[in-house]
């Protein structure tokens, strides 16, 4: 009897012991898409950064008023000012159409019905 317990604690030990390495190189190889991501994170944030740099370079308000003077022949583009923008209360509103109508009643024939005149 004591020889079957010491052969399935044996066997026991080495399922476990198997069953430990497996998940350290699953954790491992876990860990490492891990730290694949973290990197590609890492180089998506600094594309945007640089990205965000160059929007707002080529964005400089006397960089776009100097490419519209010199566009102006093909675009046409003039400077805002105030006195272009109106109130909102300026704003003609196409009129709101009329409902139908479903039950009409002919009140020109019922009309010459009763009137004896």
């Amino acid at each position: 009897m004591r020889a079957f317990l010491y052969i399935l604690t044996s066997l026991a030990v080495i399922g476990l012991a198997f069953w430990a390495y497996r998940e350290n190189y699953a954790t491992q190889q876990a860990l490492s898409e891990a730290d694949k991501l973290h990197e590609n994170i890492r180089a998506a944030h600094a594309r945007l950064a640089v990205l965000k740099a160059e929007w707002a370079y080529q964005n400089r308000p006397e960089r776009l008023r100097d490419l519209a003077e010199i566009n102006f022949e093909r675009l046409g583009l003039l400077p805002l000012h105030p006195d272009q923008f109106g109130q909102v209360d300026q704003i003609a509103y196409p009129p709101q159409p009329l409902p139908p109508i479903l039950n009409g009643i002919d009140v020109s024939s019922s009309a010459a019905e009763e009137d004896p005149l």
